[in-house]
């Protein structure tokens, strides 16, 4: 049952041998920066500066980020879509893997990256990364990619408030005070800066370039076009995909692409890319609501600019469900399937909180992957881990197939630590339509699934998942809307604990955390 762990364990020892050390030292720590253009506010930087800069790493490498914490609060860092292949506990989830950093304390992650494809690194504790703590992880093949292109680009995006997060949850949570609360429009960075002073993106003509987007926000969703150039899908979330030609990106949280896009032979004009900001459920308000970036693509200084047409009916955004894996495996014959239906609920409490069947998601006191280890023959039972953790046990190398249903009328961009899933299928939750609504028409994956690790589901809408058990560990399964997991949309699958309590052993260092 457990040959694959020695041959995880040779592959790991055969990348590091071909890889370096990459030493980032993080001292996080509050500054104070007006990001938006609405004066100054707190937010949560790193060496004193903010943004972050990105971090750049080939597959092989050995990773070790040493994070000091200068916070008055514990901290931690989850490296976003990595899956942490026998090293779960340095998955970086708060009560989950580990407990926090305490304030004036250091822990130094520290494990051999082995995957290729576009990441970001952020605070899994307090949601800090809505404040700050939060950026690009950029994980280069090792040889020639299995995509071609002459250069590469990075571009992230981010919402930002004038409040604090702990200040828009205090409103959120307060009964005393309106549900929902009101409205916050936010603002939109590219790269970390004000998203009206992003600097132009150069071209030569004929050269190919590879777009990396990444949709590092908390509550907002961007959408990306680049009129005049045709754009080609070769990644989601980390997976490289067949190429699917689009004319734009919609990004829900979390989520990230690759798209190529080949510059004109020519370089007799410049052109502009498209960047909004928006969110389905919140209102419109001119300048506001939505919020429109333009940014330049400079093929010749003092050329002049195409202007763009208006987006029409033929225009094509990316769907994950027309994506096919280009490593051509098929759809997973299901061993389990397992029905969750996200909800909310008003509480004793007078708190409106979310829940997946009925289970509103707590942090337990003592992290889940100690119980596991610890616990023998009892980490098979699901009780041990508390009512509010939402464990799930599953077993080695079983399929599983996730069936969601959104009730709510918002949508929720789902993130699965440990794993990318195959999407399946879409359809209508019919019970949860509105009467005057029309259903959503049913729409599968007719060849080889997309796999990715964060999932759309909109309201009154159903998606299928899939995915083998093959990393023992224990994995959070959430919303990446901080102020939905905040309010108890998350649980926990416990995977393969019998296997996990032979393989693994937490270090030292972080036991004394």
């Amino acid at each position: 049952m457990w040959k694959s762990v020695p041959v995880l364990l040779t592959l790991l020892q055969a990348l590091a041998v071909l890889g370096k050390r990459v030493v980032v030292n993080w001292d996080v720590g509050y500054v104070d920066i007006d990001r938006d253009g609405y004066g100054p506010r707190r937010a949560i930087g790193v060496n004193g500066v903010l943004p972050i800069p990105p971090v750049r790493v080939t597959v092989g490498d050995t990773l070790a980020l040493t994070v000091h914490n200068s916070l008055n609060l514990t901290t931690s860092i989850h490296a976003h879509g990595l899956f942490q292949k026998g090293t779960n506990y340095m998955d970086g989830a708060a009560s989950i893997t580990q407990c926090g950093i305490p304030p004036g304390s250091q822990f130094t992650y520290e494990y051999v990256v082995q995957q290729a494809g576009t990441f970001w690194l952020h605070a899994h504790d307090h949601h800090q990364n809505v404040d700050g703590l939060r950026t690009p992880l950029v994980v280069y093949d090792r040889g020639s990619p299995p995509v071609k292109y002459d250069e590469d680009i990075l571009l992230s995006f981010e919402d930002w408030y004038t409040e604090t997060f702990t200040e828009r949850l205090r409103i959120t949570l307060d009964p005393s005070l309106p549900f929902p609360p009101p409205h916050r429009t936010g603002f939109g960075l590219i790269n970390g800066v004000n998203g009206n002073l992003t600097k132009p993106i150069h071209f030569q003509p004929g050269h190919t370039y590879r777009l990396r987007l990444i949709n590092m926000s908390s509550t907002r969703w961007f959408q990306f076009s680049l009129p005049g150039h045709a754009m080609r899908v070769v990644e989601i979330d980390g997976m490289y995909t067949e190429p699917l030609g689009v004319d734009g990106v919609d990004i829900a949280p979390a989520q990230r692409y690759s798209v190529l896009v080949t510059a004109h032979s020519t370089n007799s004009f410049n052109y502009h890319f498209n960047t909004t900001m928006y969110a389905s459920f919140i209102p419109v308000e001119p300048g506001l609501s939505p919020r429109i970036f333009i940014g330049d693509i400079i093929y010749q200084q003092g050329a002049p600019f195409v202007q763009a047409g208006s987006y029409d009916d033929s225009f094509r955004w990316a769907k994950d469900i027309d994506l096919h894996a280009l490593d051509q495996e098929p759809a997973l014959p299901v061993d389990r399937s397992l029905e969750l239906v996200i909800g909310r609920s008003l509480y004793s409490t007078g708190q409106n909180l979310d829940h997946f069947n009925n289970i509103t998601y707590a942090p337990p006191i003592t992290p889940a992957l100690y119980t596991t280890l610890g616990m023998g023959n009892m980490a098979m039972d699901e009780r041990v881990y508390g009512p509010q953790a939402h464990a799930i046990v599953l077993k080695h190398n079983e399929v599983i197939e996730l069936v969601i249903h959104n009730s709510e009328d918002v949508p929720h961009p789902l993130h699965l630590h440990g794993h990318a899933f195959q999407i399946t299928e879409y359809g209508p939750t019919k019970q949860f339509l509105p009467s005057n609504a029309t259903a959503f028409p049913v729409v599968k994956n007719n060849g080889v699934p997309a796999k990715r690790d964060t999932v759309l589901i909109v309201p009154a809408q159903y998606v299928k998942l899939r995915f083998r058990a093959d990393n023992p560990g224990v994995w959070m399964f959430h919303c990446h809307m901080d102020i939905h997991f905040a309010m108890g949309l998350a649980l926990t699958f416990i995977e393969a604990p019998e296997v996990l309590q032979k393989t693994q052993k937490v270090p030292l260092e972080m036991l004394e955390l």
